[in-house]
């Protein structure tokens, strides 16, 4: 699993590649969590490159969701292929994200 964020033009980009399962989400959490305090920057979360996300995944994807919000920012997952939007919809989530 990889996982990085950068800013661009005055958003967050987040990129996801790989299995995010629950083994990796430890990792990857570590490396989002700023993104958890977004600074009223929107932030686009790249997951052209994510195979599998597990529960866990979810979880720190929702903490993303929840601390951008907050500071009035929007949360874009981009990218999403139809195995993991099919878990998104199974879990009702695919209502509370925006997909591009």
């Amino acid at each position: 699993m990889n996982a990085k964020f950068e800013e661009i033009e005055g958003k967050y980009v987040a990129t996801l590649e790989g299995e995010m399962d629950t083994a990796a989400a430890a990792e990857v959490e570590k490396v989002m969590e700023p993104l958890y305090t977004s600074d009223g920057k929107d932030v686009i979360i790249d997951c052209t490159n994510l195979e599998y996300i597990a529960s866990s995944g979810l979880r720190i994807l929702i903490s993303i969701l929840k601390g951008a919000k907050s500071a009035g920012s929007r949360v874009v997952l981009r990218g999403v292929n139809d195995d993991i939007k099919s878990v998104f919809k199974l879990t009702g989530f695919d209502s509370i994200f925006e997909f591009e």
